[in-house]
């Protein structure tokens, strides 16, 4: 009964949500658990087979999947903490410079799509810098943005805030162009109803085309989380921080002729957070969008 009064309120019932989410990761899994079968049946192969394009398969260049999750719970140096440990603490202080930059980019993005949506004339002025904006390579941009900034941020943000900004720069682009798209989605028949009860733009905007957005601001929001970790990696670079994952990365390949695995678990920990973040957006969406097929574009 009360799973049929759930139905009828348009709520689904808790089993219901449950069950998606299990067949998800269970996918997930299964799908992981074939990628590094894959990667050790090609290992298998090319060390038997002398295989050497693209590269040659050896140890040094595709250590065993156990080694590189093995090397995680391994000191990072003599008498020194777990290599996770280590990791775990770069990856925490990445992951502020990926958050703070995430909510910037997104919110830029959204307040340039909402202005952009307003005016035709806009969109064809300004639309065309906007996509030149990300045509030029993250690599040339950090260290200006580096010089720029640092010198201008207060002492609590200095290093890490430029970094920051080098991770909105990222994540802006994807969430101007699929709000924008969102904005523009809203039914035209809902849109001439409100104004025929006099709404006034802003009315039609938050009431109407923001809430017809979500569905595309969120799907930008799912390319943009991982995006800000990396912004937030390359970022670390030109400022020289040493204790975000960019700091280890260079470290461990400095020492992977000797120790190939630890900078393969850097990457793994490295996807890991971009994929936490990733998963924070899509949990986000499941709790504030709603699935009914009205609001979908």
């Amino acid at each position: 009964m009360a799973s049929a009064a759930a139905v009828q309120r348009g709520v689904e019932p808790r089993g219901a949500q449950i069950g998606p989410a299990l067949r998800s990761a269970g996918l997930s899994v299964l799908i992981l658990a074939v990628l590094c079968a894959v990667w050790e049946a090609y290992k298998w192969l090319g060390e038997r087979t002398e295989i050497r394009w693209p590269f040659p398969v050896n140890e040094r260049t595709m250590p065993h999947v156990h080694d590189m999750v093995g090397q995680l719970f391994e000191p990072s140096r003599r008498n020194g903490p777990l290599l996770i440990d280590v990791l775990l603490d770069a990856a925490a202080f990445t992951a502020r410079e990926a958050a703070v930059g995430f909510v910037l980019g997104a919110s830029v993005g959204f307040l340039i799509a909402v202005a952009l949506s307003q005016s035709r004339l806009l969109q064809r002025g300004f639309l065309p810098y906007i996509v030149a904006s990300q045509t030029v390579p993250i690599l040339a941009i950090a260290p200006m943005v580096v010089v720029w900034v640092n010198p201008k941020l207060p002492e609590s943000l200095a290093g890490w805030g430029a970094v920051a900004v080098i991770s909105a720069y990222l994540t802006f682009f994807p969430v101007t162009i699929n709000t924008l798209r969102g904005l523009q989605s809203a039914d035209p028949r809902a849109v001439e109803l409100m104004r025929s009860y006099a709404a006034s733009r802003w009315e039609i905007l938050w009431k109407l085309r923001v809430p017809a957005s979500f569905p595309f601001l969120f799907s930008a929001l799912k390319i943009s989380a991982p995006a800000a970790v990396v912004g937030a990696i390359i970022g670390e670079l030109p400022s020289s921080i040493q204790d975000g994952l960019a700091g280890a990365i260079l470290n461990f390949n400095q020492y992977y002729v000797s120790s190939p695995p630890s900078l393969w678990a850097t990457n793994i920990v490295a996807a890991a957070l971009g994929i936490a973040f990733f998963a924070v957006v899509a949990i986000a969406e499941k709790l504030l969008v709603r699935r009914a097929p009205e609001n979908v574009a």
